[in-house]
């Protein structure tokens, strides 16, 4: 069976986006590529669950990225793995999408995502996407945690887990950034 990662930016009081919509609510991320290069460290994903305005953003944030000559290489290569990877978007309003490799449904998450993870293949990545995270969540079928806790108090945002039944964790990773992030990773508790 196909394991379901999701990894979040989360601040201290729990917000994984702020309510600034004109940044896709990543205004006070604290970025950093040593956080970025450990998190890409762990296991190998062909598979992103994504909503409607993740995927939109990430469209339109990294399909430039890969498109321009003069972009960072790191963020080129992250561009290409993203739009390499099968993207399962779940949206009442999107059909179609000229990025690669795009695959949209409308209809119910938790029949998809576990086809999906019967399925063939590798892990499975979700990212952003709240209500999705929320959905899969209660579901019971995320596999693994793994939050970037930003070294900041957001105040107000959208909270990843509203509406979330009670879930034990257990803590598998934790590791601590000169830039004040921290990665931890947790996995459901059995």
């Amino acid at each position: 069976m196909r394991k379901i990662t999701m990894l979040n930016h989360v601040s201290i009081d729990g917000y994984f986006a702020s309510l600034n919509q004109m940044t896709g609510g990543m205004d006070w991320f604290v970025h950093d590529p040593k956080v970025d290069e450990y998190v890409h460290s762990f296991g190998e994903s062909d598979a992103l669950i994504l909503g409607d305005i993740t995927y939109k953003m990430f469209q339109s944030s990294w399909v430039p990225i890969l498109n321009d000559p003069n972009a960072d290489p790191g963020l080129k290569k992250f561009a290409q793995e993203l739009t390499d990877m099968k993207k399962i978007v779940f949206s009442k309003d999107l059909k179609e999408s000229d990025w690669a490799n795009s695959e949209f449904h409308d209809g119910n998450i938790t029949d998809v995502v576990r086809k999906l993870k019967e399925g063939d293949g590798k892990e499975i990545m979700v990212m952003g996407s709240g209500t999705i995270v929320q959905q899969l969540t209660n579901e019971h079928l995320i596999d693994e945690y793994m939050f970037i806790m930003t070294p900041v108090i957001a105040g107000e945002g959208k909270p990843l887990f509203k509406d979330v039944k009670q879930l034990g964790l257990k803590l598998i990773d934790v590791k601590p950034f000169d830039s004040g992030n921290v990665v931890m990773r947790y996995e459901v508790g059995k």
